[in-house]
């Protein structure tokens, strides 16, 4: 028997093809790439030619673009039930907090999965296993949902919820698997490329990991300790397809491939249909240029970001201040040079938070910047808590990746000189990401929120060019 394994992860709401980054020998390119409709017609395809096919979501499905947040997640539902998924798992889908989530997943025809997510009486808040067959043969699934969610995130994501890592859950849960007839154990995680190594390093009986959170293009199956690992980029730019052979219930050989979905690939006239009839109120915003980008914006890199520039560049300008945070978030799609329309705004912020302000001595802006690091680079992966380095302008930050927790800074100048540690800045941010609600003093949410800063700006600048140098130098 042939089984097909096919797999998504970190879509964020794009629900219709988009610009994405790409590279060449010139450097970054953008092509147009993604798509609910193409991944339903490539999926529809391989079922076509194999009707033992599966179909997982590694989560970030639920929120991300302005269609999504504007429906709190409900308008995606009828395609991912079109998509005849076979299980979900979650991080930013915890963003309209824990009851909206069941709520959600009562109205999928697929489980969202999690071992690993906790009620305040230690019972699991969602499904922890499935058990799926395909000619006989058994396939166990075991969900982790992000350990984050309770951590790093807004506090009424994980309300009454309680995350870990799965470390502990893992082996139990196999075992039941196994107990049951499981002839394969397939690990859907959304902790992260570097975490789900870790696991697997730890725990044994895992033959397929699929892997999400960290946006890694894996163009080859990773191999750690007998488990196979893939992660398949994001926004839906790719689709990843394990074809296994299978012999007297025993894997005998695995074949894998990413494979980029775009104009090339089949389209699904029915999910087309449904992705047309969401985006149509959102049409004028998406087409009404407010400005224009002379260089691509995107926020693909772990340090410095030209997308989030223009984010800070529009809070500094909005508090009048000269100093600005922002969190180093993953998704977003990318900016192409030419024009900039409202609906590019909202998907660098697509919760539109407010735009607000906060003293911190010179001496905190350290520690809030070595923290993130630390939460960026630590050698535990376990200790890893979130997306790239924190974004800022009005700094110069240098500084040693490789050394220990809490000396990475080496230098951070302000105005030509070294930070004050003893002096009070007042600081621009946007969210409790942007700046913990645990540093600062006379915290103050503006009235204006981060989209219409980002107007604003664009009245102001109509014609921006990023600063390609950054507030970050490795040194």
């Amino acid at each position: 028997m042939k089984l097909n394994i096919l797999f998504i992860n970190d879509v964020h709401g794009y629900l219709a093809p988009h610009p994405e980054l790409f590279y060449n020998e010139t450097g970054e390119v953008i092509e147009t790439a993604g798509g609910y409709a193409h991944i339903a017609g490539f999926v529809e395809g391989i079922r076509k030619e194999n009707p033992n096919t599966l179909f997982f979501d590694g989560g970030d499905t639920l929120h991300g673009t302005k269609p999504l947040v504007d429906s709190r997640g409900k308008a995606v539902i009828p395609i991912l039930n079109a998509l005849k998924l076979d299980a979900l798992v979650g991080h930013w889908d915890f963003a309209y907090g824990p009851e909206r989530l069941k709520e959600t997943g009562s109205q999928l025809d697929f489980p969202i999965l999690g071992c690993n997510v906790f009620t305040k009486d230690g019972s699991n808040f969602l499904q922890p296993t499935a058990m799926l067959e395909k000619a006989g043969f058994k396939i166990g699934v075991i969900g982790i949902c992000a350990m984050i969610v309770d951590k790093v995130m807004p506090e009424k994501m994980s309300e009454g919820l309680t995350f870990t890592s799965g470390l502990d859950e893992l082996p139990e849960q196999i075992k039941k698997l196994k107990a049951d007839g499981s002839d394969m154990i397939i690990l859907l995680s959304h902790n992260g490329f570097p975490q789900d190594v870790e696991l697997l390093k730890k725990v044994d009986g895992i033959d397929i990991c699929l892997s999400a959170h960290t946006h890694n293009r894996i163009y080859q199956p990773v191999e750690v300790n007998g488990a196979r690992i893939i992660q398949c980029g994001c926004h839906g730019a790719f689709v990843g397809k394990f074809t296994l052979e299978v012999e007297d219930k025993k894997i005998k050989n695995y074949n894998y491939e990413l494979v980029k979905v775009d104009a090339s690939s089949q389209k699904s006239k029915e999910v087309d249909s449904m992705v047309q009839d969401i985006l149509k109120p959102y049409k004028e915003i998406s087409t009404t240029p407010l400005g224009s980008t002379s260089e691509i914006l995107h926020r693909y890199n772990t340090i410095n970001s030209t997308l989030d520039e223009l984010l800070l560049s529009a809070i500094a300008q909005s508090t009048k201040t000269e100093i600005a945070f922002s969190n180093g978030w993953r998704y977003g799609a990318p900016i192409a040079k030419g024009k900039i329309t409202e609906n590019d705004l909202y998907n660098i912020a697509p919760m539109n938070p407010p735009v607000s302000t906060v003293d911190l001595t010179g001496k905190e802006i350290k520690e809030i910047l070595e923290e993130n690091l630390e939460r960026t680079f630590c050698c535990n992966p376990f200790g890893q808590m979130g997306g790239y380095v924190k974004r800022c302008i009005g700094l110069q930050v240098n500084f040693r990746i490789e050394n220990p927790k809490g000396h990475r800074i080496q230098e951070i100048y302000f105005r030509g000189k070294h930070i004050d540690f003893e002096k009070t800045y007042k600081v621009g941010f946007v969210t409790t990401q942007g700046v913990a609600s645990k540093y600062g003093k006379n915290r103050e949410n503006h009235d204006k929120k981060a989209v219409e800063a980002m107007k604003d700006y664009l009245r102001n600048n109509p014609n921006f060019t990023p600063n390609k140098i950054g507030s970050y130098r490795l040194v």
